[in-house]
């Protein structure tokens, strides 16, 4: 996440200086075929030395521990293995052999991105923070990564993640397992803002498209599950400045214990002083952050893991204004108040963020586990919409606690529970009249229980049920999950999923002090999988069914998605909808040398009928189809990584008020052109001394296309439409520039 912790360099250099461990263990591990096993965890038997095994099955740790020893190697789809060794110096060249699991061949998928579990309790892609930050396009940025995998939509001038049909709060976002609140940088209306997630921080990054586990709720679309970083392999420094600013982290190693702490201060006045922007920064984003994350492991099978995060910006914008238009006629004093600023407002916003996590794992004999944890969140925006005040607090408190019972290799049981308390504080203030504060304050208690049973080498089932309590709602819910695999051949998989998912009405509801009921999704999913040599090939078809959407009557469609809801406003649970489709994803790391591209298609039908929609139609933020080609090379002699990124989506749905109101066919059926952009980028890794350095450049849209994501009409005073202003990102084209250097060098698989 963005960081910001005030600590000298000096000092950091200091505790880099650390007593260094007496030997050095190093060597490969390979399976039964001599092929390198990626991802292995390699340790000395009863202690907490060692490390995980890099593409080419090598690895190297450090350790104090003398004579007699044993060397151990454990991977999930492989029989774990174990050699004697002893220890009088350094031992090179230690070579562990790795029988093959049958019983978990499934699990075996040799890309980075595009795997799914063999008893698929999810469709799961899984990106590293490698792929993120080399990935032309992403900007280092996590959701911006995941918007070119299949099941999103591309975004231009809205936060969050749009998963198969679904809106932005339909897509939960988790650190180890805890629920993040205000994932996204706090920003104006209709201009899209970074997430707070920087890749480096975290060892994993999982996303679910569907059919996910009993363990989590309230998401009716998908979750993007970001597992953190465990103990540091070597104390380190890291010092970086870009076009945005400058950042310097640093890493330091005990025994058993590290810690990790970074600072960074972010000024885009360099940045915006080159850029073309459509909007008018009069007052150029600037802010700062910091971390700091301890992990410890007080025994082998034993983990802590404690992490605070922080940030501070302040930025002022000038936006078309997205409440132009409205009726000012109406009884909405808000709604009008903002209405009558005209077509052009100046926002201000000053962002204050604080995020804190601690967990705890441990494995009793290799057939208990245990898992707890506890997160806390508040977000302060103090914004000014014009020269109207508005300041807002969100805050979220949870606790999760759940263990595991391992039978057998072939039958486990998950039994817990999560906690959870948040709610948002609002208030706006309008010269000469007085507006009610908006509040609400929800607390949820869930309890989970799921199962997997491999009862055959070819087939895997996983069962659960999961209930919510709803105190804000005084509702509860049941949500049953399965799901299965099956393997089709010694490289393919055919799977299944489907369950019930539930979540609260959108917080724009809740602070208007209405309280309709929980909303429903169910999901339907098959995909089938092969996967060999570096190259992966999926296919997948889902259907969903969207039941209880919270539907607003009497209410005129007004297409402001910033729209202030009243608490007079009447609405149910009579909304409907559902969303269908097929997506193709292929990934191939072997054809040509030090080439890795994939391809990723999703076509999407879907329709609803919710919010104050008139009638059934298709949402504004889908596009039909969505293409995203990816490719990255290295060049061994000149030590660069060169990467190319092209997506494609077709038009959107758009609304258009010169159709007949009354004509429901005409509803929401013109569409925009569509998008296209090629983004561009390139790193060179270079020596200083005992500085690993790379240098970085991107190009997003190096064409400058003007992609447009809707329309906002524009009206006189009598309400008449007299011309159109496209909606677009904050600019069409971008360039990036940067330098990270480090004491720790960088590999060929880190460009």
């Amino acid at each position: 996440m963005y960081k910001k912790q005030a600590f000298l360099l000096p000092l950091l250099l200091l505790m880099f200086g650390l007593a260094r461990a007496d030997y050095r263990i190093s060597g490969k591990v390979l399976d039964d075929k001599e092929k390198p096993v990626r991802g292995a965890n390699v340790y000395l038997d009863n202690t907490i030395d060692g490390a995980t095994t890099d593409s080419m099955g090598i690895f190297s740790f450090t350790t104090s521990e003398k004579g007699n020893q044993t060397i151990v190697a454990s991977e999930v789809s492989h029989e774990t293995s174990g050699l004697p060794i002893v220890i009088m110096g350094d031992v090179k060249d230690i070579v562990l052999h790795m029988k093959s699991n049958k019983l978990h061949d499934l699990d075996l998928v040799v890309i980075t991105a595009g795997s799914f579990d063999a008893s698929n309790d999810k469709s799961k892609t899984v990106l590293k923070p490698l792929d993120i930050v080399t990935t032309a396009g992403a900007n280092a940025d996590v959701v911006k990564a995941i918007e070119m995998l299949p099941g999103t939509q591309q975004t231009g001038s809205d936060n969050g993640l749009f998963v198969r049909g679904g809106d932005a709060s339909e897509a939960s976002i988790l650190v180890d397992e805890m629920v993040v609140q205000n994932a996204f940088i706090s920003g104006p209306p209709g201009v899209s803002t970074r997430s707070r997630f920087g890749a480096f921080n975290y060892q994993g990054v999982s996303f679910s498209s569907g059919g996910y586990s009993a363990r989590y709720g309230q998401a009716l679309s998908g979750l993007l599950e970001l597992n953190t970083t465990d103990i540091a392999d070597k104390s380190t420094v890291n010092l970086g400045f870009n076009m945005a600013g400058v950042y310097a982290s640093g890493t330091k190693k005990w025994k058993n214990a590290s810690l990790d702490f970074g600072a960074n201060y972010n000024n885009l006045t360099p940045f915006y002083g080159i850029a073309t922007t459509n909007f008018k920064f009069y007052e150029i984003p600037v802010g700062g952050g910091g971390n700091l994350r301890y992990v410890w492991k007080p025994k082998k099978d034993a983990t802590l893991k404690v992490s605070l995060n922080t940030s501070l910006g302040k930025s002022g914008i000038t936006i078309p204004n997205p409440n132009a238009g409205d009726d000012t006629s109406s009884t909405n004093l808000m709604a009008n108040s903002f209405a009558k600023m005209g077509d052009k407002i100046n926002f201000v916003t000053k962002d204050q963020y604080y995020y804190g996590n601690a967990s705890y794992r441990q494995m009793w004999k290799g057939k208990y586990s245990l898992y707890t944890a506890a997160s806390y969140s508040l977000d302060k925006t103090d914004n000014s919409f014009g020269t109207i005040p508005i300041k807002q607090e969100d805050f979220r408190n949870q606790f999760r606690i759940e263990g595991k019972r391992y039978f057998t290799a072939r039958l486990n049981l998950l039994v817990g529970t999560d906690i959870q308390n948040y709610g948002t504080t609002k208030n706006v203030s309008i010269t000469g009249y007085y507006i009610p504060e908006q509040k609400f304050t929800e607390t949820l208690v869930s309890g989970y229980t799921e199962a997997e049973w491999s009862p055959l080498n070819l087939v895997s089932f996983k069962g659960g049920v999961r209930y919510e309590q709803s105190n804000l709602l005084d509702k509860a819910t049941i949500a049953p999950r399965f799901s299965m695999a099956i393997k089709t051949s010694d490289h393919s998989q055919a799977s299944f999923a489907s369950g019930l998912f539930y979540q609260d009405p959108d917080n724009a509801y809740l602070l208007a002090g209405l309280r309709p009921g929980m909303q429903q999704s169910v999901h339907y999913i098959v995909n089938w999988q092969y996967s060999k040599s570096d190259r992966t090939l999926r296919l997948e078809g889902y259907y969903k069914q969207y039941n209880k959407l919270v539907l607003e009557h009497d209410t005129a469609f007004n297409p402001n998605t910033y729209r202030t809801i009243m608490y007079n406003t009447i609405v149910n649970n009579n909304g409907s909808g559902y969303a269908k489709g097929l997506e193709l994803f292929y990934r191939d790391k072997k054809t040509v040398k030090n080439l890795d591209y994939w391809v990723s298609y999703s076509y999407i039908d879907t329709r609803r009928m919710y919010s104050n929609f008139p009638t059934e139609a298709t949402p504004t933020f889908i596009a039909d189809n969505n293409l995203s080609l990816v490719g990255k090379y290295f060049v061994d002699k000149w030590h660069t990584s060169l990467s190319a990124t092209y997506s494609f989506a077709s038009g959107r749905p758009y609304y258009n008020p010169l159709n007949d109101p009354k004509d429901y066919s005409k509803f929401l059926s013109d569409r925009t052109k569509t998008f296209n952009n090629i983004a561009v980028s390139a790193a060179w890794l270079h020596t200083f001394g005992k500085w690993f350095t790379v240098f970085y450049i991107s190009i997003d849209n190096i064409a400058n296309i003007h992609n447009e994501f809707g329309y906002r009409y524009v009206y006189n005073s009598a309400g008449q439409v007299t011309g159109r202003n496209p909606i677009v990102p904050a600019m069409y084209r971008s360039i990036f520039f940067g330098v990270n250097m480090s004491l720790t060098q960088f590999s060929k698989d880190e460009l």
